[in-house]
C-alpha cells in the first residue's frame, strides 16, 4: 500500500550495485556506516553487510512525477562478535532523506524476509523511516524491503540526489537494539550508524 503524504561491534556496510536499465542511474559502489554500540563493557563495534540497488530517471522536467527505487539485497547477521553471541536484533530502523528539490507525493514498501515481524514505513518531516521490530536471530539470513518513494521535481536546473540519511553517532541514519550473551549474561545493547563516507545513491537532473 502506498503510504500518502505522511507516512552491530568501525564497521563497512557495503552498497552493491548492478547495472541500471537505459534511461536511469544507479548508485556507485560503495558507501560504509560507522557504528557504535553502548555496552557494560564500553563501547564495541561490529561489522554487518548489506547490498542495496539504487534506481532513478537520469533525467526528468521541472514538474514531473518520477520514481526512485532502493531494492534492499539478503543479507546475514554475524553469530559471533569479538567473542561475544550475537543473540538477536530488534528494533531496527533505516532512514533515508527525501531528496532536496522535489515534492513527496507517495512511498511503499514491497518484500522483505526473514525480520520475524512485519516492516513499516514512516514518514516524519523529510525522512522516510523503515522500521523492523524482530527479531532477528543472529547467525540468520534476512531482507529487508525495497523502497520506492514517488516525488514531483523541483525547478529545472536543479539536482536530485539520493542520500543515506546520518552524519554522526549523535545523528545517526540506522539504529538498532542488538541482544549480546557473554557467558551466561545477555546485554542488550543499543546500537547508532551513520553513513560514512555518504555518496548519492541516484542522480537525476531537472530540465
Amino acid at each position: 500500500m502506498w503510504l500518502l503524504k505522511s507516512s552491530v561491534l568501525g564497521v563497512a556496510l557495503t552498497l552493491a550495485t548492478t547495472t541500471p536499465a537505459a534511461g536511469t542511474s544507479a548508485a556507485e559502489p560503495t558507501a560504509s556506516y560507522a557504528c557504535q554500540a553502548g555496552t557494560k563493557f564500553g563501547r564495541q563495534t561490529f561489522s554487518l553487510r548489506q547490498g542495496v540497488v539504487a534506481t532513478a530517471p537520469a533525467t526528468v522536467r521541472s514538474k514531473e512525477r518520477f520514481t526512485i527505487a532502493v531494492d534492499l539485497k539478503p543479507g546475514s547477521l554475524p553469530g559471533e562478535v569479538k567473542g561475544f553471541k550475537l543473540k538477536e536484533v530488534r528494533e531496527l530502523s533505516l532512514r533515508i532523506p527525501i531528496p532536496a528539490n522535489t515534492s513527496f507525493v507517495s512511498a511503499r514498501l514491497t518484500g522483505g524476509s526473514g525480520l520475524g515481524s512485519t516492516p513499516t514505513l514512516d514518514r516524519t518531516g523529510g525522512v522516510l523511516i523503515i522500521r523492523v521490530g524482530g527479531p532477528i536471530p543472529g547467525g540468520a539470513e534476512y531482507q529487508l524491503p525495497s523502497l520506492s518513494v514517488r516525488l514531483k521535481a523541483g525547478a529545472r536546473g536543479r539536482v536530485v540526489e539520493t542520500r543515506l540519511q546520518g552524519s554522526s553517532f549523535d545523528n545517526p541514519g540506522l539504529n538498532l537494539r542488538a541482544t549480546i550473551k557473554w557467558k551466561f549474561v545477555s546485554i542488550k545493547s543499543p546500537v547508532a550508524c551513520y553513513p560514512s563516507p555518504n555518496p548519492p545513491l541516484t542522480t537525476t537532473r531537472i530540465r
